[in-house]
């Protein structure tokens, strides 16, 4: 395999599914990386499978847990050359649901859990890349086209405003050689969507308008996505919303 990131290091925010799967990758092509998660039993997992996998517990909706997982990376990899950023979360636990149901308080936390950790993120990344570097967001292809299966109107919201902040982040930091970028999954097999891949409606509808997986996607789609984004083969890419949905968005169902 290339060794796109040898002598790089790079942050993740995520220990499971797309985050485990880009740090994997990431480290198999000869990088560093730092891993951000909320349970320390992913991290250490992740620790087993290579000495150039560290990380930390935190969470990323508090500012002061943001700028320490920054700091500890540069403490322990003395550089910092890609984020990605994937912290968030379903809000159903919070009310999240059709705008008409949606209480205020399950609003509130639904955009918070999503967009303030990517606003942290990004903003630490920038801070650390005086060099420049590269930044992915990890949205959902819900930010960019509806799908009747999943009537979640917050995070639909949560994850369309992302686009618009990679964007206009990109615009800004371009000249200083900071590349922002974001994927938009389909639906993917990973932890958070446990309830979707129990639900045999949702599998059966998934296998439809997903074609190119023939069901849920794997975390490894994504991340390979994302190391392409991470990595110089992007070189020039920027401000860009890359869709690895497995055809949802173009078949109709």
């Amino acid at each position: 395999m290339d060794q796109r990131f040898a002598g790089r290091t790079v942050l993740v925010t995520g220990a499971t599914g797309i985050g485990a799967s880009t740090a994997e990758r990431v480290v198999s092509e000869g990088g560093s990386v730092f891993v951000v998660s909320l349970d320390q039993k992913p991290i250490d997992r992740l620790r087993r499978s290579s000495d150039r996998i560290d990380g930390m517990t935190a969470d990323l909706t508090d500012e002061l847990a943001a700028e320490e997982a920054f700091a500890r990376c540069q403490e322990r990899f003395g550089r910092l050359d890609g984020v990605l950023a994937v912290a968030g979360g379903s809000g159903r636990r919070f009310g999240d649901g059709p705008v008409d149901q949606i209480p205020l308080s399950g609003w509130e936390a639904t955009l918070a859990m999503n967009t303030t950790p990517m606003f942290l993120t990004v903003r630490e990344a920038v801070r650390h890349m005086p060099e420049g570097g590269s930044i992915v967001v990890v949205t959902s292809v819900l930010g960019l086209h509806p799908q009747r299966m999943f009537v979640t109107h917050a995070y639909a919201a949560a994850k369309s405003s992302a686009i618009g902040f990679v964007r206009a982040v990109a615009s800004r930091y371009a000249p200083a050689g900071i590349r922002v970028n974001a994927v938009a999954p389909g639906l993917t097999a990973t932890p958070m969507a446990q309830r979707a891949a129990n639900d045999p409606g949702t599998v059966a509808y998934a296998e439809k308008k997903q074609p190119l997986a023939g069901g849920m996607l794997p975390p490894e789609s994504i991340a390979a996505a994302a190391a392409f984004l991470l990595s110089d083969d992007a070189r020039h890419v920027t401000g860009q919303v890359l869709a690895v949905d497995g055809g949802s968005s173009v078949v109709e169902v």
